[in-house]
């Protein structure tokens, strides 16, 4: 029988080289650590991780809470003109407070011109409309000026009205909440809506409840 006889290599030698896969900086899109983004009123910068806070430092936040039935605790703030204002200047008539997260965002401005488009139903029910942030005056001023919102912003910086109220923060405690208050003649506390990602409704909820009022 005849025999056969292999060539002296061993298998290995054989077998195709695989060069290992390397990924390539010129084929992956790299996000700039600077560039911005926007969410309903997030600013934020994108990096390799987002720290979460812990649930004790996120109920720090908050010193107090005002509820349906109560009085608020009043406060004194500048306007978009650079004039201080009262809520007890409000007493007498009903006033809507809306609390929102920052001028010129995708979800505040929705929510501002919401409210501006809707602005001849709220005086017909005889309220004013107030809203509240942590911009300052003068970024207050040109918000208002660009979309013609013909009601009154508050500076509210270090946002000290929004925890005295307990206004409650969204994300993980990174985004200011979005909530509105509708206080009656007297002062007290008739709704409390929160919604931060429908900001136009709002307007639906605080209209329908002054109608009733």
């Amino acid at each position: 029988m005849a025999s056969i006889s292999l060539p002296k290599h061993s298998l290995p030698s054989l077998l195709p080289t695989l060069k290992p896969i390397t990924s390539s900086s010129q084929n992956l899109p790299i996000l700039s650590k600077s560039s911005q983004s926007q969410f309903y009123g997030l600013k934020f910068s994108h990096s390799t991780s987002l720290p979460i806070p812990s649930s004790s430092s996120v109920k720090n936040t908050i010193f107090a809470k005002v509820n349906k039935g109560q009085a608020p605790p009043s406060f004194t703030l500048k306007d978009q003109d650079g004039k201080t204002l009262s809520l007890s200047k409000f007493k007498g008539k009903p006033v809507v407070v809306y609390f929102y997260p920052a001028d010129e965002t995708p979800g505040c401005t929705k929510q501002a011109c919401a409210f501006r488009d809707s602005y001849e139903k709220f005086k017909k029910a005889g309220a004013e409309v107030v809203g509240i942030s942590g911009d300052d005056p003068s970024s207050h001023k040109a918000f208002a000026k660009k979309y013609r919102l013909p009601f009154t912003l508050l500076s509210d910086e270090g946002n000290k009205i929004r925890k005295e109220w307990g206004v409650p923060a969204d994300l993980f405690g990174t985004l200011p909440g979005r909530q509105t208050y509708v206080l009656d003649k007297k002062g007290v506390v008739q709704l409390i809506y929160n919604n931060q990602f429908q900001p136009e409704k709002h307007i639906d909820e605080t209209l329908k409840l002054l109608q009733s009022l």
